[in-house]
C-alpha cells in the first residue's frame, strides 16, 4: 500500500459515509469481494477511493429491486421460516405456552408490517412506531417471565429472519448489491435498532417500577 498516495485511502466510516450506506453493509460487502478492499499489515480493512468512486457510479446503472416489493416477497419466506419449526428450537421460545407463542408470531409479523411502512414512507413516523414496538416487546417479555436476555432473543429471531428473507429475495431476483439495496439495509438497521433500544430501556424501567 505504500506506492498510493495517502489521501487516497478511505476506512471503513468513510465509503459508509460516501455511498450512504450502514458501516456493517461496508463490512458485510467487503468480507464477500463486492467492494474494492485491500488491507493493512496489521489486517484493517482500507479503501482506494478512485475504486470507491468507480464502483459507486457502476451500481448506479444496475437494475434494483424496489424495497417494498422485497419486503412483501420476504413475508412469505419468514412465515415459512416460522412454520418450519425454527422456532420450537429457540430456549426462549420453550419456556412460553401456546397463547403467549401465538402472540410473540403476531408481534413478529407486526415489527415486519411496521418496517414497511417504513420503507415506503419517508420516516416521519419511525421514532413512535419503534417505540411502540419496543414497549411491545418488553411488556410481553415481562408479562410471560422471560428476562432481558430472552426477550433480545426474541427480537433478534425475527429481525435476522427477516434479514435472511431479503437477502435470499434480492439472491432470487439476480439482483447485484448496489447503493439502493445498501440504503434499505442501513433503514432497516436503523430501525430495529431504536424498536432493540427501546425494549431495553422499557423493560429497565418496568422493572425499575416495579421495585
Amino acid at each position: 500500500m505504500a506506492d498510493k498516495p495517502r489521501d487516497a485511502w478511505l476506512k471503513l466510516n468513510d465509503v459508509a459515509k460516501i455511498l450512504g450506506i450502514h458501516p456493517s453493509t461496508v463490512r458485510l460487502w467487503s468480507d464477500k469481494g463486492v467492494l474494492p478492499t485491500h488491507r493493512t499489515s496489521g489486517r484493517h480493512r482500507r479503501y482506494l477511493k478512485s475504486e470507491i468512486e468507480l464502483w459507486q457510479n457502476t451500481t448506479r446503472e444496475t437494475p434494483e429491486l424496489e424495497p417494498v416489493s422485497a419486503m412483501q416477497s420476504a413475508v412469505g419466506q419468514v412465515r415459512m421460516q416460522i412454520a418450519d419449526g425454527r422456532l420450537e428450537a429457540e430456549t426462549w421460545y420453550q419456556k412460553l405456552d401456546e397463547p403467549a407463542r401465538i402472540q410473540y408470531r403476531a408481534s413478529g409479523m407486526t415489527m415486519i408490517r411496521g418496517l414497511m411502512t417504513y420503507l415506503a414512507s419517508d420516516g416521519s413516523d419511525a421514532a413512535s412506531e419503534a417505540y411502540a414496538l419496543g414497549y411491545e416487546y418488553a411488556s410481553r417479555a415481562r408479562r410471560y417471565g422471560l428476562n432481558t436476555v430472552d426477550a433480545t432473543r426474541a427480537f433478534l429471531f425475527f429481525r435476522n429472519a427477516l434479514l435472511e428473507a431479503l437477502i435470499n429475495t434480492y439472491d432470487g431476483a439476480h439482483v447485484p448489491p448496489g447503493l439502493a439495496w445498501g440504503k434499505m439495509l442501513g433503514k432497516m438497521h436503523s430501525f430495529t435498532d431504536q424498536i432493540l433500544l427501546n425494549l431495553l430501556q422499557t423493560y429497565q424501567s418496568l422493572e425499575e417500577a416495579r421495585s
